[in-house]
């Protein structure tokens, strides 16, 4: 009864400051993320109301299995981007801007923070400024997918933009595997090239061949099946199953083997949109059936955001810095990359903009981060960054996509009124 109570609270709560978001101009993800803060520990959850919000952190990470199906159908979403077409147009540029604008703001947040360091050395680790340089190349694919969906934004910076953004989460993943190797390293003094380079390869290499594999078996099961409903539900299960196969964990020979959920289930969309003929029309209904799920994402993710990190003076310096670094780092790299490969002045003045929401991929990071001796300064400095970019992120988003002329302005009219048919004229 909590449970169902607690995530039928949070859908409605999140739709309706939605329509309180709407008449502020504002994209709905950040209502919904508004509405998870309301309901979260530290407002409507202090007041111990029966079943209304949430009481505690552990009560929010009792539906992560949500969040996490919900990311799964998001990276899905986004492999259905990856279509030979638009990879022949400008997939040259979206893997040279991916890569770039992710090594550039590794650089620049760990020149900041290895400053910080320095100046003040009790103040943060090396280890930890290194490792904060890596976890702030991560963007959030989520809240831009929801804001080009919810605006229909389309056009050249789009469509790059979500390619880029599934490119960004495997070099982040190389990124930070790297750096918290060498940040175990400085820590213990062992050099371990199996944790450093070895097991991030072994990562990304396993991901893509599990997703691809499972691309394939529902393309194949697909075509035993004619009903669009049913292949709805088939391809529900499919990408159900390829979230539960990437949690698996073991080890080989001494060697920690894991998987990615975001590079596993891009490529199940990106295998099975390239070689089924009816791909659009069925990822429209996926799309219809997942919406509520991704209100909820996004209501949970404000949910889990600790209010108490904003009292601790150490945290709102280290996290500034970093925050402001970062955001350099995104716009200087994605312009100086975008202007390599020749894009427009429209594409190199907004797209860095649009890459700076930071989420569930960052917090996961922080937590692997937690082993280092300094490790709840990084699990801090990324929740307040996250609280930060979460709220702020999706406008950004929304007003770079406008200024690049990719989303129309928003008129007074509701499409419901506009579908209604005219009224008949009384004839005298």
């Amino acid at each position: 009864m909590e449970i169902l109570t607690q995530v039928a609270i949070s859908l409605i709560g999140g739709l309706l400051m939605s329509r309180i978001a709407k008449k502020l101009n504002l994209p709905a993800v950040t209502a919904y993320l508004v509405a998870g803060l309301l309901l979260g520990p530290f407002v409507i959850g202090a007041l111990h109301i029966p079943y209304i919000g949430f009481e505690t952190l552990d009560d929010v990470e009792s539906l992560s299995l949500f969040s996490q199906a919900a990311l799964g159908f998001i990276a899905f979403t986004i492999g259905n981007e990856f279509r030979l077409g638009q990879i022949k147009q400008m997939g040259t540029k979206a893997i040279v801007i991916g890569i770039l604008q992710a090594v550039i703001t590794t650089a620049i947040v760990d020149a900041a923070l290895v400053a910080l360091h320095f100046i003040a050395p009790a103040t943060i680790t090396i280890s930890s400024a290194i490792t904060l340089g890596a976890i702030a190349a991560a963007t959030a694919p989520a809240a831009t997918l929801m804001v080009v969906r919810q605006y229909k934004a389309d056009g050249p910076m789009t469509k790059l933009l979500l390619l880029v953004v599934a490119i960004d989460d495997a070099v982040g993943l190389v990124l930070f595997s790297a750096s918290f190797g060498i940040a175990k390293v400085l820590e213990s003094g062992e050099i371990n090239l199996t944790t450093i380079i070895l097991e991030p390869i072994i990562e990304i290499v396993l991901s893509i061949l599990l997703g691809s594999a499972v691309g394939v078996l529902l393309f194949f099961f697909e075509k035993f099946f004619h009903s669009r409903s049913k292949r709805l539900s088939l391809s529900i299960g499919f990408v159900i199953l390829t979230i539960g196969l990437s949690m698996m964990e073991f080890d080989v020979a001494g060697i920690h083997i894991g998987f990615s959920l975001l590079l596993v289930a891009m490529m199940c969309g990106t295998l099975f949109c390239n070689i089924c003929d009816f791909s659009e029309e069925l990822m429209e209904r996926v799309d219809g059936w997942t919406a509520p799920l991704f209100v909820l994402f996004f209501v949970l993710s404000g949910a889990e955001l600790d209010l108490e990190i904003l009292s601790n003076p150490l945290v709102l310096l280290i996290g500034a810095i970093y925050i402001i670094a970062r955001t350099l780092g995104k716009y200087f790299g994605a312009f100086a990359s975008c202007a390599m490969t020749s894009c427009s002045k429209t594409i190199r003045n907004n797209l860095g903009v649009t890459l700076l929401p930071q989420a569930g991929v960052a917090l996961g990071m922080a937590m692997t981060a937690a082993k280092l001796s300094d490790g709840h300064t990084v699990r801090n400095v990324v929740l307040f960054s996250v609280l930060v970019y979460e709220l702020v992120g999706p406008t950004l988003t929304k007003l770079a996509l406008m200024s690049a002329g990719e989303i129309k302005p928003e008129g007074k009219t509701s499409a419901r009124r506009q579908n209604k048919p005219p009224k008949a004229h009384k004839i005298t």
